[in-house]
């Protein structure tokens, strides 16, 4: 079941409005623009959906289906809108911005049943108004709407770079210094929010919050090499997630996450390895949830790259998968002294993220934004102290043992 989405989210930057305004009117450059509202409108043969700015922008729109969606890319912008008033539409039943990539910004419409993009257009200042982006959309057949509008943009130069060969992902080897080499992935991240907690507490947030420290004490140990797939609220594709970890010559990968569930009670963190045959049904439900973050993110994944297949049948390497499972054990031991966990605590399932399969990789659930309690305990700096210390335990753990192991 693919994820709840929020129909409205704060700006990207809190409080960055006033010292970005100080910064440029001392220094002459121009602020970026802003969006201050949005609106949408129902008229017997069409919706609009209309974004208010400060000043002007250049922007493009394609459609994706499967879910359907209609996708709004334009520059990187400060976002003023008020989350308490999300609007609604007969044909636009959600929607979620935020940055795609650095110097883009994108907005993904959900739309209930296929539809056309009768008009785009921007609007100057009027009545009242500033300048307006205006998208204007009418029902349609399936077969229009996969007509309607061209390929997403980011599918034309996936299909581009399919045509050239593109040289293997470097392998993993022992790092010329002698510190070992560790992937971060705080998961989620820019027009992506994840879960919503209870008090509105974003999993991107929390992600890359636990990440930072994670980082931050492993740099300190001096033992290893640390690389992040993201160091900022910005969208990662999954494949490129495991692109990032592969080209580093990651020996070790952590995806981060928090997540949610209907029973607000249930708290607790949990540890997955990769299975293309889950543990349990909530572990393979948990699995198509994650892997559809390129979905909600706007993508198109129509068009799939033939080394994913290669991947899963190169998952068929056990030394891999049983180096995840005995790191996710380690994992387990270190974090049950730290934090409640679930009492079925390791657990498998298909996600896509865990697919390198060269790396042991695991995907800590840290615990459920639903729970008020988990998410209070997220928001803590001296809580995710505790989680990473643990953490870095494990991972000094793990890497004594292997080292142990090739000793001769």
């Amino acid at each position: 079941m693919a994820r709840k989405i929020c129909f409205g989210f704060r700006r990207l930057r809190p409080g960055g409005l006033i010292l970005l305004a100080l910064v440029a009117a001392g220094s002459g450059v121009r602020a970026e623009p802003a969006v201050t509202s949005v609106r949408i409108g129902d008229y017997p043969d069409k919706s609009r959906f209309v974004l208010d700015l400060t000043e002007p922008v250049t922007f493009s729109v394609f459609a994706v289906a499967d879910p359907y969606r209609i996708v709004i890319d334009l520059p990187e912008v400060d976002w003023r809108i008020d989350p308490r008033k999300p609007p609604k539409s007969r044909l636009v039943t959600g929607f979620r911005y935020g940055l795609f990539k650095p110097g883009t910004a994108r907005v993904v419409l959900d739309i209930a049943r296929p539809a056309m993009v009768v008009s785009r257009f921007m609007l100057p200042p009027a009545e009242g108004r500033g300048h307006r982006l205006v998208i204007d959309l009418a029902p349609a057949t399936r077969e229009a709407f996969l007509k309607s509008m061209p390929r997403p943009p980011s599918a034309e130069a996936a299909a581009r770079a399919e045509e050239t060969p593109q040289p293997p992902p470097r392998k993993p080897g022992p790092p010329r210094d002698g510190r070992h080499i560790v992937a971060i992935d705080p998961g989620h991240g820019g027009v992506d929010p994840g879960t919503i907690g209870v008090s509105g507490t974003k999993e991107k947030e929390i992600t890359l919050a636990m990440a930072r420290e994670i980082r931050r004490q492993l740099l300190g140990a001096r033992r290893y090499r640390v690389i992040m797939t993201r160091d900022s609220d910005v969208f990662v594709r999954l494949r490129d997630r495991i692109a990032i970890a592969q080209h580093a010559g990651a020996e070790l990968f952590v995806s981060l996450h928090a997540d949610s569930i209907a029973d607000h009670k249930i708290r607790g963190g949990t540890i997955y390895t990769l299975s293309e045959t889950a543990s349990d049904a909530e572990a393979a439900a948990l699995a198509a949830k994650e892997n559809k973050a390129d979905l909600i993110a706007g993508l198109d994944l129509s068009d799939q790259s033939e080394t994913v297949a290669k991947i899963l049948i190169d998952l068929r390497q056990r030394l891999t998968k049983n180096a995840s499972v005995v790191f996710a054990r380690d994992v387990v031991g270190e974090l049950r002294r730290t934090t409640h966990l679930l009492p079925h605590n390791h657990r498998f399932a298909g996600f896509a993220v865990l697919k390198a399969p060269e790396i042991p990789s695991i995907l800590i659930e840290m615990g459920y934004l639903s729970n008020i309690t988990d998410e209070r305990l997220l928001r803590q700096p001296r809580h995710r102290q505790q989680l990473a210390a643990a953490l870095v335990r494990a991972i000094n753990a793990f890497f004594a043992q292997a080292e142990a192991h090739n000793r001769p």
